[in-house]
């Protein structure tokens, strides 16, 4: 009886003894546990620092992007680039003079803008793209929007202009007399129509950030103004309403006038226009079959070099 009374205390120590270890065991894994669940928390909460550094960079990155599509081809402040002319000026300048006035902007130094007209042309608009970049001259280009949207080489013409520096102005969508002017009559309508359509289809090349205050009316607004006064003034009023500003030329080589002619004969009558011009618009063409002007243009710059001339573009 003894013996059996002892062996039964001995396996309820026995069972009280792995009762207590088993719940040490279960205290030291909830511990555990706790303290792992803390620290997983605690490391969320804080972003590892390599986390955080790439988390800047994709903010910096995204703001970069959005600074430089904002920029892409939208036109520089006048204001602060010595290069860029304030298209109001030239304008007034250019209506002043028409006007048989002394314009305002006459202050005695010589400034050329060089313009083309009707393009981009894949045979003429890259080579005076060349001859500029080479004399380190800007130029405006006045847009065809038919023209620049005709395949991917024009328009990377266009981006082209834009990236090394030159201006970009509008010069109606189609350049179609018969729709822009019915009846040798001004419709503010259809012009309208026209340089709104070529806007879109500039913003289609370079982004919906562009934008260009300058206008060439096909044939010159003095000449249309002539023609028909009543409906270029309705035209103007629409144009300031909307900030744009026209502008002609007062010196001209005459590669759209006429016969076609030699490079040397397009020089000659350059030199003969821009006699007594203290600012002096040009009007020239790039589109097809005016390779001829290309061959002339590095002699004209040459000589507004010569004569003390600074170059400009216009926005």
């Amino acid at each position: 009886m003894e013996k059996g009374y002892s062996h039964s205390r001995t396996s309820e120590h026995r069972l009280k003894r792995n009762r207590r270890r088993l719940i040490l065991i279960a205290i030291i894994l909830f511990v555990a546990g706790c303290i792992t669940f803390i620290a997983i928390k605690v490391s969320d909460s804080k972003p590892h620092a390599p986390t955080q550094e790439l988390a800047k960079k994709t903010d910096s990155g995204s703001s970069n992007v959005k600074s430089s599509a904002g920029a892409k081809g939208k036109a520089a402040s006048p204001k602060n680039d010595p290069d860029v002319e304030d298209g109001a000026f030239v304008e007034k300048y250019l209506n002043q003079q028409m006007l048989g006035q002394m314009p305002d902007g006459a202050d005695g130094k010589k400034v050329a803008y060089l313009s083309f007209d009707d393009g981009p042309s894949v045979t003429v608009t890259p080579q005076i793209l060349d001859i500029l970049k080479k004399q380190k001259v800007k130029a405006t280009f006045f847009i065809v929007g038919k023209e620049a949207n005709e395949n991917e080489h024009t328009r990377n013409l266009i981006k082209r202009i834009v990236k090394e520096g030159h201006a970009i102005g509008n010069h109606t969508y189609s350049h179609n007399y018969k729709y822009l002017y019915p009846n040798r009559r001004v419709s503010t309508d259809h012009v309208m129509q026209e340089i709104e359509k070529n806007n879109q289809v500039l913003k289609s090349i370079l982004g919906p950030e562009f934008s260009t205050r300058m206008i060439r009316f096909p044939g010159g607004h003095m000449t249309w103004n002539r023609r028909d006064p009543q409906g270029m003034a309705a035209l103007d009023k629409v144009l300031i309403q909307k900030d744009y500003h026209q502008v002609d030329w007062n010196v001209l080589t005459k590669d759209a006038e006429g016969r076609s002619k030699k490079a040397p004969a397009l020089i000659n009558q350059f030199i003969r226009s821009v006699k007594g011009r203290e600012k002096a618009i040009i009007l020239m063409h790039d589109t097809y079959g005016k390779e001829e002007t290309a061959k002339a243009l590095p002699q004209i710059i040459e000589y507004l070099k010569k004569q003390g001339y600074e170059f400009k573009v216009m926005k």
